[in-house]
């Protein structure tokens, strides 16, 4: 799964809101990245050209506050 999440991590890079990129109700820059069953949570801040992953998960878990 790695070989799998790592790539989409690096394309944010280049292209910070990809097709299939969702916005996450209740928070400005983040945004979140389906790959299978796992997700890329992560914050987009433009002012200052940031792409800062958050979480990256199974999609059962990743949305879950401690």
């Amino acid at each position: 799964m790695r070989r799998r999440i790592e790539p989409k991590i690096d394309a944010l890079a280049e292209n910070p809101r990809p097709h299939g990129a969702r916005k996450i109700e209740g928070q400005e820059t983040a945004f979140r990245v389906r790959v299978g069953d796992y997700r890329i949570v992560y914050e987009v801040h433009d002012r200052v050209l940031i792409v800062m992953v958050m979480i990256v998960g199974h999609r059962r878990e990743v949305y879950r506050r401690p």
